[in-house]
């Protein structure tokens, strides 16, 4: 967490849902700040990560928490809005710029297909399918994500966790833990592999 200089990322200009320009820092201004940054809005697994991370939803809010999801393109945005996967806020990094910064990775065409059809992957997938949430395969494939959480005013990085699969996520006891905070959620249970499912 040290090499993550928070006043230069935080002067990275998102866009809101709206249309809006929005600094970064803006979002840690006057309350702590859960990001998770997706790796795509179509990605069947990053929305049922967001499903599971919007579960401490009430919890974040009860204890003036702000929830704020990122995605890297605005591809999908909509469809993921209707969905009901996340229950916070919604921005764009059109330029990328938040994912170089805090070091998620890019993978190259040769990399994702491995990646992708690994065993972390196949495992949410086949979580997500059982719970009806679908995905496709619109938008950048080659982003990764993860998710940074920081004090209020910016005063320091309470947990910077970077996917190193397309499968990866952090527990919500993690997130809860970092925020010393309790929460009444049932963590959705990591599934068992299957081979006949592949990633979406």
């Amino acid at each position: 967490m040290a090499g993550i200089e928070l006043k230069k990322i935080g002067l990275n200009m998102l866009k809101s849902v709206s249309g809006e320009g929005v600094e970064l820092q803006t979002l840690w201004r006057e309350q702590p700040v859960v990001l998770f940054f997706l790796r795509r809005f179509g990605c069947q697994v990053c929305r049922w990560t967001a499903a599971e991370i919007s579960k401490l939803e009430p919890d974040l809010k009860a204890n003036g928490i702000a929830l704020v999801g990122i995605g890297p393109e605005e591809t999908g945005i909509n469809e993921f809005s209707e969905g009901g996967f996340f229950k916070g806020d919604l921005y764009i990094d059109e330029k990328k710029q938040c994912y170089r910064d805090l070091g998620f990775k890019r993978y190259t065409a040769l990399s994702l297909v491995p990646a992708a059809l690994g065993k972390k992957v196949r495992e949410v997938a086949t979580k997500a399918k059982a719970q009806g949430i679908e995905g496709n395969f619109t938008g950048d494939l080659l982003q990764s994500g993860g998710i940074l959480i920081v004090a209020k005013g910016g005063e320091q990085v309470l947990l910077h966790f970077v996917q190193d699969s397309p499968g990866d996520y952090l527990p919500l006891v993690d997130i809860t833990k970092a925020l010393n905070i309790s929460a009444n959620v049932q963590a959705g249970e990591r599934p068992q592999c299957n081979d006949d499912v592949c990633t979406r």
